[in-house]
């Protein structure tokens, strides 16, 4: 059985675990350079973690366009 690929690297998701842990303790912010308000939920803790995976140039899919 062949295996299956990953879509995101172990690194980026280490980056999004780094920000969830920083959204349980309240102090993850948004906006650029954390200027913005507090991150108020789980799905926007995980878009900052991949964002900044992202800019780091890990493998994370592009976003998704409407």
């Amino acid at each position: 059985m062949a295996k299956k690929k990953r879509k995101y690297s172990k690194s980026a998701s280490k980056d999004v675990e780094n920000e969830m842990k920083r959204y349980k303790k309240g102090t993850a912010k948004s906006g650029p350079g954390g200027k913005g308000g507090k991150v108020k939920s789980r799905k926007q803790a995980i878009a900052i973690g991949l964002s900044k995976a992202r800019k780091k140039g890990k493998k994370v899919p592009s976003k998704k366009k409407l």
